[in-house]
């Protein structure tokens, strides 16, 4: 199973990038998606996730009403927008299958995971 991630990249504090994540339609069609990500010295924490259709969704406090998680079924691709993003913000950001029709907070629910794309938010 492969999911490509990409999107990544440099921007100033303000700016705004958006992350998509490809993988088959066999793999995702019926499970949730999100994306996680890992700062520097950090540890891999939960930034979006939503359900097998799109309609529910769930984000981190940090990011709440900056970053907007999203999914093409028919592509079984996941995107995240990110807007008004902050130093903070930088990271490596993974996508992620749900081992279920909805994706939790917990990375232990992730099946799949992508191989990361970075972003870096400069002051």
């Amino acid at each position: 199973v492969q999911l490509q991630a990409c999107g990544g990249g440099s921007v100033q504090a303000g700016g705004s990038l958006k992350l998509s994540c490809a993988t088959s339609r066999r793999t995702s069609s019926n499970n949730g998606m999100g994306w996680f990500r890992q700062g520097p010295e950090k540890e891999r924490e939960f930034v979006a996730g939503l359900d097998w259709r799109g309609q529910n969704t769930n984000y981190a406090e940090s990011v709440k009403g900056r970053f907007t998680i999203s999914r093409d079924n028919a592509r079984g691709t996941v995107y995240l927008q990110m807007t008004n993003l902050t130093p903070d913000d930088t990271a490596i950001y993974y996508c992620a299958v749900a081992r279920r029709a909805w994706m939790g907070t917990a990375a232990r629910e992730v099946q799949y995971w992508g191989q990361g794309t970075l972003v870096t938010v400069s002051s």
